[in-house]
């Protein structure tokens, strides 16, 4: 079972809910995700996500979208909405919860199509999988926004997950880490577990780095509750062709 994720959504959208997903990484204890979480409407989100959905507009590339969640509330507020996913599951519950364009679809395989706002939310920068990758990643997601479009982006400082150092505001990293945000995940639902797979979490300064780097601009827009932040990127001026 290599799409343990769709497996789920595609359950609990048939009515056979008897279990939730279960993750863990190599630096936590094993957590339980609701799958009714998973399939929430607009007042259920965060106070991040409804920012992100509040300042979408014209034409929304929903990353990552899963159960359909996002591109649901804009698709019923009138926006265009494409909406992507590696795991055929979740497009599978998409296309029956009545989103209009749902593909299975790498984007770093998407071109030719440009767009106003590219959503990545639920630890969007998970994505990016690992620092070395990061570039990668935002030279795409540029290539696919707008002249004046955006890219609207949570992501979570993990520093809080580690002991504190000696000098203040220094943190006890293992060394095996290359940096404190690059996560190793495990998915477990039912008789099903996937194989580890790299998850990024990063802060705020050096995602602003990358940014920079790669001609874009990053203003954080909004702060959670558990040092998580929404970002909006834009690109930079000096950047623009």
């Amino acid at each position: 079972m290599n799409d343990i994720f769709g497996k789920a959504l595609l359950d609990y959208q048939h009515g056979d809910y008897t279990e939730d997903i279960r993750t863990e990484t190599n630096i936590s204890e094993e957590d339980i995700l609701p799958l009714p979480y998973l399939f929430r409407d607009y007042s259920e989100m965060p106070n991040l996500e409804k920012t992100a959905l509040d300042r979408s507009y014209g034409k929304v590339l929903d990353v990552g979208c899963g159960a359909g969640n996002h591109s649901l509330y804009l698709q019923e507020k009138g926006l265009d909405v494409i909406a992507v996913d590696t795991s055929e599951g979740a497009i599978e519950v998409c296309r029956l919860r009545g989103v209009k364009n749902a593909f299975v679809e790498d984007i770093l395989q998407l071109q030719d199509e440009q767009y106003d706002t590219i959503l990545l939310l639920m630890n969007g920068s998970g994505i990016f999988q690992k620092l070395e990758l990061i570039s990668t990643y935002l030279k795409q997601l540029k290539s696919l926004l707008k002249v004046n479009g955006q890219l609207l982006i949570d992501s979570s400082d993990l520093r809080y997950m580690y002991p504190k150092g000696v000098e203040q505001g220094s943190i006890m990293v293992p060394g095996e880490l290359n940096y404190y945000g690059e996560l190793t995940y495990l998915i477990h639902y039912k008789e099903w577990s996937s194989d580890p797979f790299p998850m990024l979490y990063l802060d705020e300064h050096t995602f602003r780095n990358y940014c920079d780097e790669n001609g874009l601009d990053f203003e954080v827009i909004a702060n959670g509750e558990n040092y998580d932040y929404l970002a909006r990127i834009t690109i930079a001026e000096n950047s623009r062709s």
